[in-house]
């Protein structure tokens, strides 16, 4: 770095004076703007089967932490499985840090209706007569419709703007590329996805060389999956199954690192998910760590392409100089930084916690 010499001023710019000044003006100037681009949050809509798997409850988790640190606002969660349990849990979780605003909507005809211990447990837990996480919705009580929020979401967002996040089966957002318009927007599903959204990212399918995995995601909803890779027509970035099988969540960080309260509504139903002590692949965390930031080299990006799922459910890439499809691969160095950001971000505490029954 070169260094100016000691220059005397006055209270007069001298010549010397003058230069310094323009140019820590116009360092300045240039770094407020580039700070500014980068304090720009990502406006996120989180697309999840919640009570499923585990993987979801901490991907939420990861895109609350990243909210709290102004890197992406949650405009909306949508939810693909038809259970009573499900909307209350993402309530009782958006609640708990601080959010309980955030619009939810539940697919109604949706695949997967069955309990899951983990959110059931945990919405009905009861502590001095109350619930231990208070939450607007009731297990009794019908969530609004996901179709209809998602309309009015992206009615409503700037062009270009949000980036959905499609972590379990694809029912919603093909429901919303074949949806009419309406009161929210005179534009039908397809265009209106054009004008709102700047890409998807979604959690489906597998991509490494060896194996043929005919991935949850994709086969419980095997329709929808095929309209969405076939008719979305924004940029699509998928984090495969082998992404999330490589890096795991270590139980470890569950026993430590969310004893910061008495009662976390993520660690209680990691622990109900299964028998402890357990490490979980991460699946729908790397989609959601990518989709708000997609700049930080935690991966590597496929060439672009076309995805497609064939008759045996088996997604499969075509590589294309014209595709709109990647996907993620990660390296060694890769999964030791995304396992690492995503430990600290999962157990990241709120920025103002609502208090639960006993603390």
């Amino acid at each position: 770095m070169r260094f100016f010499p000691p220059v005397k001023c006055d209270g007069r710019l001298t010549p010397q004076c003058s230069v310094m000044f323009s140019l820590l003006l116009a360092f300045g100037l240039l770094t407020v703007a580039s700070a500014s681009r980068a304090a720009e949050p990502v406006h996120v809509i989180f697309d999840t089967d919640m009570g499923n798997d585990i993987d979801d409850a901490l991907a939420l988790g990861v895109l609350h932490a990243l909210a709290s640190r102004a890197e992406c606002r949650i405009e909306a969660v949508t939810i693909t499985k038809d259970n009573r349990f499900a909307a209350p849990y993402v309530d009782l979780v958006n609640t708990f840090y601080g959010r309980p605003e955030i619009p939810i909507g539940v697919v109604h005809d949706g695949p997967t209706p069955e309990d899951n211990p983990y959110t059931r447990d945990t919405v009905l837990a009861i502590d001095g007569g109350q619930p231990r996480w208070p939450h607007r919705f009731s297990p009794d009580t019908p969530a609004p419709d996901a179709l209809k929020l998602l309309r009015r979401t992206l009615a409503a967002a700037p062009d270009q703007s949000l980036v959905p996040v499609v972590v379990g089966f694809s029912t919603n957002f093909a429901r919303l590329l074949d949806s009419p318009a309406d009161e929210h927007s005179p534009l039908a599903g397809v265009e209106l996805c054009r004008q709102k959204c700047r890409r998807l990212v979604m959690m489906a399918g597998m991509f490494s060389l060896v194996g043929r995995h005919k991935e949850y995601n994709v086969y419980v909803d095997l329709p929808a999956a095929k309209r969405v890779f076939a008719a979305w027509p924004t940029e699509i970035v998928v984090s495969g199954y082998e992404v999330g099988q490589a890096i795991k969540f270590p139980a470890s960080s569950i026993e430590r690192d969310f004893n910061y309260v008495p009662h976390h509504p993520l660690k209680e139903a990691y622990e109900l998910y299964q028998r402890m002590p357990y490490d979980r692949e991460t699946w729908d965390l790397t989609a959601a760590l990518y989709a708000v930031r997609p700049e930080h080299g935690y991966f590597q990006l496929s060439p672009p392409g076309t995805i497609r799922v064939d008759d045996e459910m088996i997604t499969r890439f075509e590589e294309s100089p014209t595709g709109k499809h990647r996907y993620l691969i990660v390296d060694s160095l890769g999964v030791a930084r995304v396992r690492e950001a995503l430990e600290l971000l999962a157990s990241q505490p709120p920025c103002n916690p609502k208090p639960t029954a006993d603390n």
